[in-house]
């Protein structure tokens, strides 16, 4: 009776182990991982709002980006 004691302690801390290994500590470090992007792409985008924007410029009334991509719009047919 004490072998099958041992053998199923010995599976228990072994499952344990696969769980923490396995599971607990790799959602850990992934968890942590997406927080520090989070927090970059939130620090990247209060600076981007702070500088002055470039695409102001592109803007502006007059502008021949605007009324290139007008041109190049084609109108298409739904194929049956």
């Amino acid at each position: 009776m004490n072998i099958l004691r041992l053998l199923f302690e010995l599976f228990l801390l072994y499952m344990l182990y696969k769980l923490v290994f396995d599971f607990i500590i790799p959602v850990y470090k992934a968890s942590t991982r997406m927080r520090e992007q989070v927090r970059n792409m939130r620090q990247k985008m209060q600076e981007q709002q702070q500088e002055p924007s470039s695409h102001v410029q592109n803007d502006q009334p007059g502008s021949n980006s605007s009324q290139s991509v007008d041109k190049e719009y084609i109108d298409f047919e739904e194929v049956k």
